[in-house]
């Protein structure tokens, strides 16, 4: 019999599902790491929300875990590499709290208009000060929305019915499904300088680290008011004080903090903020939501090995996993490639499948492609739920299947159309197993894959490759593998080169700099 630890605080009613299913189920909350170490070895499941920490300390001894289960989001406190390297399924779910924390959202916007907490600690010291607490009306005002996702367009709903009009900077948001939402699409830049209130729906990931800081309020209306129930560490908290002291910002909400549980801060104390302890997802009814669907999930794959909402293995059979899995890595790697190049809204996506790899069952590929492709802005993306972020962000996915094989006897090609331009990047495996990139741009470049990657696209003019290899030396930067390739002589050229170490933002701006260089871009697997 199976045997599930609830490690945090759920419903009583998942205890109830995995009982029912026949499984054997402890309850042991406020476990500290060294606890859960003694205990893990014995449970085949593992159902937690956020307080636990699922670190690889903790994997190391889990010899018989199978499967996490995260009720909610955020995977932050699960170490899904260690999870992944030991054969354990990571599971969440991401869809049942997002009417809680879109509610939450529209809260605070209400409250710091309003100055709900301050006019309400004034008023029961009993000083009464009416005309200092003088508030905004959000109707006719502008709602910047920084992500247009699931959360972001029931806050864009929410505002609608308060009259409020509403701007999105979104890159993966088409001009078909913001029509649909009633939203205007905008560049970042333009919705800073154009809105009133600006709520925070992304991710936290290396492009939205740090996103807004001092620079980004300097581009804002002055008094604008800032929501953030998204991800600690997408706003400078010091950039956010300086601004606050100098009215550039009137008023600010934060639902979580760079560093949590938040018991100190730069912005406590403050009349013009609103602090709360990360309650974006607490309500009774998301809180049930979650619970039921985690032991519904857990319950499933440990009595039948089907995998939902997966963020580390795809939906396939037992007998089709030895034979996809190669597939599947090739497909994610060029779905991640292309992802990590995409800069605007998506429009259409095209996976074509040539030679060996056609004869096989291609749908688990196109959601590894897809998972690759979406995951570098959006988190949480899984085998399960990629296909249907796409759907509902209007991305046009094609397949094409070609028995016959062509250059290679498999291939994999991605096309990526975004609202300017149309990519391609194609890879294929070496040996059965190893990832290779052949050609990008439908230009032939053949390249091994490694954790660090610099992409660059120049002019095919002589001493490019010197200036990229002396500024790379001249960092102390290694190359490990220099690939080329170029359309024409003279023509459009791109270097793919692996280095042994992440290439930091300002030696990228060198590199950007050299002569003949058109572009350069990171790149991170």
């Amino acid at each position: 019999m199976p045997k599930v630890l609830i490690s945090d605080d759920l419903s009583p009613r998942a205890v109830d599902i995995f009982q029912e299913r026949g499984i054997e189920v402890d309850v042991k909350t406020g476990l500290g790491e060294d606890e859960l170490i003694a205990i893990i070895g014995d449970y085949d499941g593992l159902a937690v929300r956020s307080a636990t920490k699922a670190t690889e300390k903790v994997l190391e001894v889990a010899t018989n875990l199978k499967v996490i289960g995260r009720a909610g989001i955020g995977v932050d406190n699960i170490d899904i590499k260690a999870a992944t390297q030991r054969g354990i399924v990571v599971m969440n779910t991401p869809f049942g709290n997002s009417i809680t924390t879109a509610e939450h959202a529209i809260a605070m916007i209400m409250a710091l208009a309003r100055e709900l907490p301050a006019a309400n600690a004034s008023t029961q010291a009993g000083k009464w000060e009416k005309k200092r607490f003088m508030g905004v009306e959000v109707s006719g005002k502008t709602l910047g929305l920084i992500g247009a996702g699931n959360i972001g367009s029931i806050v864009a709903s929410r505002a609608q019915g308060l009259k409020m009009r509403v701007v999105a900077y979104d890159p993966f948001l088409s001009p078909e499904r913001a029509e649909d939402l009633g939203i205007e699409k905008v560049e970042l830049d333009e919705l800073y300088a154009r809105a009133d209130f600006i709520t925070l729906h992304v991710p936290l990931t290396d492009t939205t680290r740090n996103l807004i800081d001092k620079a980004a309020f300097a581009k804002m209306k002055k008094g604008v008011r800032i929501v953030n129930c998204a991800r600690g560490g997408i706003v400078v908290e010091e950039d956010l004080r300086d601004a606050l002291d100098a009215g550039q910002v009137a008023g600010a909400g934060l639902d979580v903090f760079a560093v949590e549980p938040a018991k100190e801060n730069v912005l406590f104390g403050r009349d013009d903020m609103i602090c709360t302890p990360h309650l974006g997802a607490a309500t009774t009814e998301a809180q049930e939501k979650v619970a039921l669907q985690v032991a519904e999930q857990l319950a499933d794959y440990l009595l039948t090995g089907a995998v939902t909402n997966a963020l580390n293995m795809p939906s396939v059979t037992a007998e089709e996993a030895p034979k996809l899995r190669p597939y599947m890595a090739l497909a994610e790697l060029l779905g991640s490639f292309a992802g990590q190049l995409t800069e605007t809204g998506l429009k259409a996506f095209t996976i074509e499948f040539e030679g060996h790899v056609a004869e096989l069952n291609t749908r688990p590929l196109m959601a590894a492609a897809l998972t690759g492709l979406l995951r570098p802005l959006l988190d949480s993306v899984n085998m399960v739920s990629a296909p249907i972020i796409a759907r509902e962000r209007d991305i046009r996915c094609t397949e094409v299947k070609r028995d016959e094989a062509t250059d290679y006897e498999t291939l994999i090609r991605l096309t990526v159309t975004t609202e300017r331009m149309s990519r391609s990047v194609a890879g294929t495996l070496f040996g059965g197993s190893r990832p290779r990139i052949v050609a990008i741009k439908d230009i032939p470049v053949e390249a091994e894959i490694g954790p660090h990657m610099l992409y660059i696209t120049n002019c095919d003019k002589p001493g490019v490759i010197g200036d990229l290899g002396h500024t790379l030396g001249e960092a102390k930067v290694n190359i490990a593998t220099f690939h080329l390739g170029r359309a024409d002589e003279g023509g459009d050229a791109i270097a793919l080169l692996q280095v042994d170490q992440a290439v930091d933002k300002a030696l990228l701006e060198k590199i950007a700099a050299l002569p003949n260089i058109l572009q350069v871009k990171a790149l991170e697997f």
